[in-house]
């Protein structure tokens, strides 16, 4: 009998994304000053959001050479680091800006709580029934 299910695996890979996204973005804060530096972003929202709306299948392919069919794995989604490279030719190059940086920290950390807030939540109602409701 299994006693986990699909949300504490995507509450999983979404705490584990968006401290990923956390080193990314203070690796931003953290080169603000240096000249050429491009800023990185760390995609994964939309790979998580197709993995939850179409779970994966056990359809596994008769010859490896046939393309998956199955829906979003979530062990697959490890996220992807996008440049943003300065094209204008002004200034130092460098991209970063810490306004926006600052935000996306913000926001990060605030996705982060609630994420764990909820993780919280389903496992206090899984302790409660293995407990019996005491």
């Amino acid at each position: 009998m299994k006693i986990t299910d699909h949300t504490l695996a995507v509450l999983e890979k979404s705490l584990d994304l968006r401290a990923r996204n956390q080193q990314v973005i203070a690796g931003n804060m953290a080169n603000v000053d240096t000249p050429g530096f491009s800023a990185r972003k760390l995609s994964f929202e939309e790979d998580l959001r197709q993995a939850i709306n179409k779970p994966q299948t056990n359809n596994k392919p008769t010859n490896p050479r046939h393309i998956p069919v199955n829906g979003g794995s979530l062990e697959q989604i490890q996220g992807r680091v996008i440049r943003n490279v300065d094209t204008s030719g002004v200034g130092d190059g460098n991209t970063v800006s810490l306004d926006e940086e600052m935000f996306s920290l913000a926001e990060n950390q605030l996705l982060y709580e609630a994420s764990t807030q909820v993780l919280k939540k389903k496992l206090t109602l899984l302790k409660y029934a293995v407990s019996d409701g005491r």
